[in-house]
């Protein structure tokens, strides 16, 4: 099963910008790392400075017990019926 969580780079962000002749030359800075939830499909936007600190991140994120789709289904009433009709 793949993980929830999984470390991306963060997104540069813009510091200022040099125009030399007629072109304009930007400058980033270098931001880290962001946590990406994919069952969400969202960043989120931790900025941490190393991957070591984002995968440890991550691991934690990921050690939280998530329902399973077996066990929603067998708490269902639905289902808690049709077991106790036996």
């Amino acid at each position: 099963m793949a993980s929830r969580f999984v470390v991306v780079p963060a997104i540069p962000t813009e510091t200022g910008s040099v125009r030399i002749g007629g072109r304009y030359y930007s400058s980033m800075a270098p931001c880290g790392f962001d946590i990406f939830d994919d069952k969400e499909k969202c960043r989120l936007s931790l900025s941490l400075p190393t991957r070591v600190e984002a995968e440890a991140e991550c691991s934690e994120r990921n050690a939280v017990r998530q329902p399973t789709q077996s066990f929603e289904r067998e708490r269902r009433p639905e289902n808690t019926k049709l077991r106790n009709a036996r």
